[in-house]
């Protein structure tokens, strides 16, 4: 469902706005804008080969799905788990379809994101709680 969600608004964003557009949503806080990243979270590395980045997140991919069936086991852990895959699965549709991701939630403080990213930072918080509270044995 993330990664639906993701590639949907990204698909009106590449509608709506040409490259390094931007128009506000929420006047000063909030802004729609169209940026390509080349690179991995953030921007970074941008001048690494586009397999690279595929290979990496594919990896992120198989360690969540390997480990579901080891330690996914409560409610919390599920939903952080799902939020990671929808996540990855979403920035890794854009790096193989178009060789970067379409980025276009803009805070001005932060580089600018999209909901794969929201999805994957919320999901790895939730997930490091809940092992945190799973090895403290309370879950």
């Amino acid at each position: 469902m993330v990664a639906s969600l993701d590639q949907g608004v990204k698909a009106l964003v590449v509608r709506l706005l040409p490259p390094q557009a931007s128009i506000p949503l929420v006047p000063g806080v909030l802004f729609l804008t169209h940026v390509r990243n080349t690179g991995v979270a953030f921007g970074l590395l941008s001048g690494i080969p586009p397999a690279v980045i595929v290979l990496v997140a594919l990896t992120v991919v198989f360690l969540v799905t390997y480990n579901e069936g080891r330690r996914l086991h409560d409610r919390w852990s599920r939903v952080a788990g799902g939020l990671l895959l929808g996540g990855a699965a979403g920035n890794l549709g854009d790096r193989i379809r178009l060789g970067y991701v379409v980025d276009y939630l803009d805070l001005r403080i932060w580089p600018v994101f999209n909901l794969a990213d929201t999805a994957v930072v919320c999901g790895s918080a939730i997930l490091l709680l809940a092992l945190l509270r799973r090895n403290r044995g309370e879950g």
